[in-house]
């Protein structure tokens, strides 16, 4: 009789941990085996080793705007992604201390390699980021998506060689097929073998490796056209290193038509995609 008593109070025990402390088995969190890999802590970005953040993981109604105000934009490129992607169900990072995380960057502020140009863009695959140097020394910088698995950015030091304001993709059309992907403010630095060209330009940011090889940089006012979505476009990062690189101040009359150009910046890409925690 004893041990049966025994044997009932163990398993009370143990219902009372399940029921009233549930914590180990019923924290919010993203499915592991969501191919998006939207939970973005799982991403290792070797520049935030010594930078300290927490899981957030967004709830119904909620938005980066509404969690964190007016430094919304400094969590969406602590996390390389833009409103478009933030939903409810997937977790981000966000930094403890957003003040000090206003001007973080992965990019080294002087870059030996780039001290022989007067301009010369650095891109890392690692980190997700892209930099404008001049002389050496980091001008700007910003989140930057490049090539997926399988479809990984060509390695190595090139140079933009022409110029496409008002590019399209002739190969993918948009989610709702309506039209050809834009890739605005679209700069070529890299034509391959087999002819297929690498441009930098405009494109959705999801946190994360996304595109066929090319590398994408913020422009929330062509998602605006295009999707509809934000209504105050905010984040033009391809507008700013269009014109940085390749703009009228650099090279007169631009019609938005494709321009082969002499001279432009060098761009160098280097590194391999992120690692993905299990």
């Amino acid at each position: 009789m004893l041990r049966k008593i025994l044997a009932f109070v163990v398993l009370a025990v143990l219902f009372s941990i399940v029921v009233y402390n549930p914590s180990a088995t019923s924290e919010p969190g993203a499915n592991p085996q969501d191919p998006a890999k939207e939970d973005l802590s799982r991403v290792e970005y070797p520049s935030l080793a010594k930078v300290p953040w927490r899981a957030h993981f967004i709830e119904p109604q909620e938005t980066l705007e509404s969690l964190f105000g007016p430094d919304w934009v400094t969590v969406a490129r602590f996390n390389r992604i833009d409103r478009r992607h933030v939903y409810p169900g997937m977790t981000i990072k966000v930094p403890v201390d957003i003040v000090a995380a206003r001007s973080y960057t992965p990019m080294p502020q002087e870059y030996p390699a780039a001290k022989g140009y007067g301009k010369y863009i650095l891109i890392d695959m690692t980190e997700q980021w892209m930099g404008a140097y001049e002389n050496g020394k980091l001008k700007f910088s910003a989140p930057a998506a490049t090539g997926a698995p399988g479809h990984e950015t060509p390695v190595g030091v090139f140079r933009i060689d022409a110029r496409h304001r008002n590019h399209t993709s002739s190969l993918y059309k948009t989610e709702d097929e309506s039209g050809q992907y834009p890739m605005d403010n679209a700069m070529r630095f890299h034509i391959g073998p087999d002819n297929v060209s690498y441009w930098i330009h405009a494109r959705d940011l999801p946190g994360k490796p996304a595109s066929h090889g090319c590398v994408g940089l913020y422009d929330e006012g062509m998602q605006n056209r295009v999707y509809g979505i934000p209504d105050k476009p905010q984040l033009i990062d391809s507008q700013k290193f269009y014109a940085w690189a390749v703009g009228e101040n650099e090279y007169d009359g631009d019609t938005g038509d494709l321009e082969e150009l002499e001279d432009a910046p060098a761009v160098e890409v280097r590194g391999t995609n992120p690692v993905y925690r299990k």
